[in-house]
């Protein structure tokens, strides 16, 4: 093939850096679109940095629980003081096929479940991959990871996207960076060097004045927390599972008098807990630090190490970092085999809380040794069970309690003990509201609507019926809902019984998976009535699902592509893809975690 080009300019492209590489490769992009032009043209320094600023910057943020929303969001902002131009916009809002036309691409994603990509982003995720996917010579792009070390696919969707963008002919502004559960400071220093870089790519041929930009870029402040929390207190904590029930399940209201605070069927509600004091004794008791001792938190604050581990740390939570440092503290040979081996520290992780690390190989540290061994405490987010049409200021929830034993010692998750168990009614409890946009009733109250969800993934469902019944929509509603069983595990029994006397509730279908001697699951009911589930979608219904990823949600979305490919006559392949087109109309949303 010839080569178009001199060898003096080959030349001097060689001695260009990677950011003037990329500079040049988007000027001259944006150039050719213009159409071709018979003979060079002498270009004003004043117009080319108007053409460079022109350059188009699209922030995507992909979210399951709004980290990445907020980043992206920040993210927007800063490159807007520095004078870029830049256009934010949530990834299930994105029409996937237009990325082949985008200039640059910042993307700003979260992973779920075990790698998964977050609900919103999967049309996107399954274009890149798919066989139609598109050749992005003409993009740049980076990828900033929001995820969670305790799980072994940790930032699985940004490396997959890094990746893929790559392999698909795009070009990197930056390496990627994958961010943990403590992600405000990583994200932070990310977000000003990609700033910092795009404007060197503007200036870098318009002659701008990169310390001007430099200082607008530092003085543009981001702060990267949940929205400030509200101070409400536990009203009602009432079991709703029976004492022979093997689950713990209780529905939890909270006061929200005087707050302001506003909430629509299917947010999320965040909760700040505490650790339970037993728990910290326990780990005090294991490392022989002294509960009194001084520590410093990341934020420099300094406090009791008693109060660190109550407050501040996840002490629930075991993390491979969390094995490795204290196997470096403890120098146990066992435990150092198992560091070693990553199927065992894999295995050693799902099964071992951090007490019984310490409980198993005790081993003497300081009280900052042991802070720095936990990640910070993060809320825990909750589907809200009400609308609140129906409760006013309140807000429910349906919290199933994790128990587990080790040690012939009895524990409790740390948010589920804090809510099911240790806070009393009365008590305060720290809260705000996260808006989940992609788990929305249809504008049009007649559209009918499938409900599919197992043990707490009914309580959006509550919510949804609640806020139908209010509004007087005509809409009709089916509810699938699964459970071990149902003299036991029947949640919020009378009020779906109600619904369905009053005629709201249209149809329901439940799976008892420990009643009878098959299991039955909500996938099983689903293709049971395979005809009447592809019947509704004809009609225009909404499905929605919430409950457990790696699991239910999976196997119900392999029933959903078995009936869209009987019925509707496709292959597989195009049943995934009438369900990714169901995903862009919002008329199939998940709630997973």
């Amino acid at each position: 093939m010839t080569i178009p080009l001199s060898p003096e300019l080959l030349q001097s492209l060689a001695q260009l850096s990677p950011t003037q590489l990329a500079w040049l490769s988007g000027y001259a992009w944006a150039t050719s679109q213009q159409g071709s032009a018979a003979a060079p043209v002498a270009v004003p320094v004043a117009s080319a940095a108007a053409a460079v600023v022109a350059r188009k910057v699209l922030v995507l943020s992909a979210s399951q629980t709004g980290n990445a929303r907020r980043v992206a969001e920040s993210l927007q902002l800063k490159l807007e003081a520095a004078g870029i131009n830049a256009t934010l916009c949530a990834s299930g809002d994105y029409k996937s096929k237009q990325l082949a036309s985008e200039d640059i691409l910042l993307l700003v994603t979260s992973t779920q479940g075990e790698g998964e990509p977050p609900e919103e982003v999967l049309p996107l995720y399954k274009y890149l991959f798919g066989k139609k996917a598109p050749a992005l010579n003409q993009l740049h792009f980076a990828v900033l990871g929001l995820g969670d070390s305790s799980y072994p696919q940790f930032c699985q969707c940004g490396k997959d996207f890094d990746r893929q963008l790559a392999q698909l002919g795009a070009q990197r502004l930056a390496e990627r960076v994958d961010c943990d559960v403590d992600y405000q400071s990583s994200a932070a220093v990310w977000q000003d060097k990609i700033v910092a870089l795009i404007s060197e790519l503007n200036s870098s041929y318009a002659g701008v004045n990169n310390e001007v930009q430099q200082s607008v870029v530092a003085a543009q402040t981001a702060v990267f927390t949940k929205d400030a929390p509200f101070s409400a207190s536990l009203s009602v904590r009432q079991r709703i599972t029976t004492p022979n029930a093997g689950k713990d399940v209780e529905h939890i209201e909270i006061d929200l008098s005087g707050t302001g605070i506003r909430y629509q069927p299917g947010d999320a509600l965040g909760v700040f807990y505490q650790n339970a004091p037993m728990l910290v004794s326990e780990i005090l008791q294991h490392t022989q630090v002294d509960k009194d001792a001084l520590v410093r938190l990341a934020d420099g604050r300094e406090v009791t190490i008693k109060q660190a581990l109550l407050d501040e740390l996840d002490i629930t939570q075991t993390t491979p970092a969390l094995v490795q440092a204290y196997a470096q503290q403890a120098h146990v040979a066992e435990l150092d085999g198992i560091v070693a081996d990553a199927a065992a520290l894999k295995q050693f992780i799902a099964t071992t809380p951090p007490v019984s690390v310490f409980a198993t190989y005790p081993q003497l540290l300081s009280a900052q040794t042991l802070h720095d061994l936990f990640r910070p405490l993060i809320p825990r987010l909750y589907s809200i069970a009400s609308s609140q049409d129906e409760v006013g200021e309140e807000v429910h929830l349906t919290v199933g309690v994790v128990r587990f034993s080790q040690r012939g010692q009895q524990y409790t998750g740390g948010a589920s003990g804090f809510l099911g168990e240790y806070l009393q009614e009365g008590e305060a409890v720290r809260v705000f509201v996260e808006e989940n946009h992609r788990f929305r009733l249809p504008e049009d109250g007649n559209t009918p609507i499938i409900m599919i969800g197992a043990g707490t993934g009914i309580a959006p469902f509550r919510a949804f019926m609640q806020q139908r019944d209010a509004n007087g929509d005509a809409g009709e509603n089916w509810l699938v809902f699964g459970n071990q069983k149902f003299t036991d595990d029947f949640l919020y029994q009378a009020e779906w019984l109600q619904y369905r006397k009053s005629g709201l509730l249209t149809r329901y279908d439940f799976a008892w998976s420990r009643q009878g001697n098959e299991k039955v699951y909500v996938q099983h009911k689903l293709r049971a009535q395979a005809a009447d589930i592809w019947a509704w979608l004809q009609r225009g219904a909404h499905i929605y699902v919430c409950g457990d990823a790696s699991k239910m949600a999976h196997d119900v979305e392999q029933a959903l592509l078995d009936i869209v490919a009987t019925y509707g006559q496709f292959s597989l392949e195009d049943a995934d893809e009438y369900l990714s087109e169901l995903r862009q109309q919002q008329r199939y949303q998940r709630d997973v975690y």
